[in-house]
């Protein structure tokens, strides 16, 4: 939604006696076929023009459909007819399924309105790619009020998207910012957070029926982006891609689980944002506040399994199979080993973070001011896949005893809580820090101790032989085939390889790597591990996915070299 101006309640309160002085007192109408000059936002038409022209191609008993001139006139008449089709099919959409489920939810939009006019003018111009629509509430002012107010109610519509699915979708989300103007500003003397009507405003595809066609849907293109920015605030807007993804899919959480009437009565109320909801929550019955839930649905991203608890999952078939990817750690197999990070974040954001590997006593330790709120649920996998979650509270350790015998991974979801309202323009991040430690204990069996030294001893003796039996048999090959070996040191991977590192196994790693040209195209052997192979570590592990990331629950490439990626890179090229 485009605000061109701040309004602060009191303002809002006065402009609200103003509007009777300054509204037309006759309904005016607009004809077929007439041309009308608009104000435009410059950051969404695809010219960066601030004015355009435009016609009205056609009438329905609520919509006026403009079409931009120079747009419409660059299409052929074969093309024009479609368009032509496809406005009738809107129009009839928005009267018969949009404008009815929608305000029987949420309300009616200011009807007549400052136009003095029961029609909604809906205005196509070309948009960049991705852009849907905007809505422009400085509409809803005269221009003594809003220079740039085109002084009606309207909303703007990608043209690119006219005979798309999509646009359906497009028009019911644009229409509830109309609706949330009407029932926040006009009748509650207030302004709506943006997020919270941003999030009603991407519920609305789904609430009047068209994410049932999940493949042409609004909620498939937001999934795919919220699975690339899982990490982005919920409150903080910044109208990016990453912000329709995390308020579509908490959208879609919320009135899975506590249903329609949470966002109604929320846009009812005085209160605004999380105030409102928390409002909301209180008056349909519910024990649960907006922290909770917040905190029940990170949860879900990265279970997302209705038998662990109803709260930890989604119920919309589309969503059930999504659990998003969390930052991968890992830890040595063998001795004692800590990781350490330094992290940020900014309220209301989720934060995923997995460890994995690693055997003996696992302490964690979570630190951050002491004076803000972090909600830090963690979740542990058993290798018997059951998972059970639990919560760690801040300054707290968590010590998880025998890591990596019966448990496979812990991941910890930090997610700050602290600031409530007033979430306007970019947000302050907060610092915090987490530490994993893994410690061998020893049982005092001093004779099992031994036992278990001489087999330790006996499998490294074993390892070095079958690297040097390795070592001959590259030699030998390379006699018979009178080729030169690259490596003389190191044949079979045999410890854990990651950014940073040097040495003669990443000399074998990137000589192995670079065989595959799709993988390791640019192909450099410096024995150095940096970012090029990392990426091609990558780009192996994800075209090996089954037999490397499968084990790990993963569908990504970490740039790890861990066991698993060992294992499939020494059996790709044993001699």
């Amino acid at each position: 939604m485009i605000k061109l101006f701040k309004k602060t309640n009191t303002q809002i309160i006065f402009l609200t006696i103003l509007f009777s002085l300054v509204v037309p007192l006759v309904v005016s109408a607009d004809d077929g076929g007439q041309r009308t000059s608009f104000f435009v936002n410059s950051s969404y038409d695809l010219q960066k023009r601030t004015e355009l022209t435009a016609t009205l191609i056609r009438i329905t008993p609520s919509l006026y459909f403009y079409l931009d001139d120079s747009w419409w006139n660059s299409l052929s008449v074969d093309y024009q007819q479609e368009v032509r089709l496809a406005l009738q099919g809107l129009g009839e959409e928005f009267g018969e399924r949009i404008y009815p489920i929608l305000t029987s939810a949420f309300g009616g939009e200011w009807n007549p309105g400052i136009d003095r006019d029961y029609h909604i003018t809906v205005l196509f111009h070309p948009m960049p790619d991705g852009a849907g629509g905007y809505f422009n509430d400085g509409d809803e002012y005269s221009r003594q009020l809003s220079i740039f107010s085109n002084e009606r109610e309207m909303v703007y519509l990608n043209s690119r998207y006219l005979t798309s699915p999509l646009i359906k979708s497009f028009l019911a989300h644009e229409f509830t910012h109309l609706i949330t103007f009407n029932q926040k500003e006009q009748r509650n003397n207030v302004v709506e957070e943006v997020w919270l009507n941003e999030l009603r405003a991407e519920y609305a595809p789904t609430l009047v029926g068209y994410d049932k066609d999940y493949y042409n849907s609004n909620l498939k293109q937001r999934l795919n982006i919220f699975v690339q920015f899982p990490n982005d605030s919920l409150t903080e807007w910044k109208g990016g891609k990453a912000d329709y993804g995390v308020i579509n899919l908490f959208s879609q959480y919320l009135v899975e689980h506590y249903g329609i009437k949470i966002l109604t009565d929320s846009l009812f109320s005085k209160e605004t944002g999380i105030s409102s909801i928390n409002k909301a929550l209180l008056k349909n019955g519910f024990s649960e506040d907006f922290s909770q839930i917040f905190t029940d649905w990170t949860i879900a991203n990265i279970v997302n399994d209705c038998h662990i608890s109803e709260k930890y999952c989604y119920k919309n078939e589309n969503l059930k199979t999504l659990k998003i990817t969390p930052s991968i750690n890992f830890l040595p197999l063998k001795g004692a080993s800590t990781f350490a990070s330094t992290q940020e974040t900014k309220d209301w954001a989720g934060n995923w973070y997995k460890f994995i590997g690693g055997k003996g006593d696992l302490k964690l330790e979570f630190i951050s001011f002491s004076d803000v709120v972090f909600k830090i649920p963690y979740v542990i996998k058993y290798l018997n896949g059951q998972k059970e979650v639990d919560f760690l509270t801040l300054g707290n350790q968590l010590i998880i005893r025998d890591f990596g015998e019966e448990i496979l991974s812990l991941t910890i979801i930090p997610s700050l809580q602290n600031k409530i309202s007033d979430f306007d323009g970019a947000e302050k991040s907060y610092p915090f820090f987490w530490s994993v430690s893994t410690q061998v204990q020893k049982d005092g069996n001093e004779e099992e101790t031994s036992e278990t030294e001489s087999i330790q001893v006996l499998l490294e003796k074993i390892d070095f032989l079958e690297k040097e039996l390795l070592v001959l048999k590259n030699n030998l090959r390379n006699i018979l085939t009178g080729e030169s070996s690259d490596i003389t040191a190191a044949e079979r991977l045999t410890q854990d390889l990651k950014y940073g590192i040097r040495g003669e196994e990443v000399v074998l790693l990137q000589t192995w790597l670079a065989r595959d040209k799709s993988i390791y195209p640019e192909g450099l052997v410096t024995g150095f591990f940096g970012s090029l192979t990392e990426s091609a570590v990558i780009r192996f592990q994800e075209k090996y996915a089954e037999d490397v990331l499968a084990f790990w629950e993963l569908t990504k490439g970490t740039g790890f070299v861990g066991s698993t990626t060992r294992a499939k890179l020494n059996q790709l090229h044993e001699g």
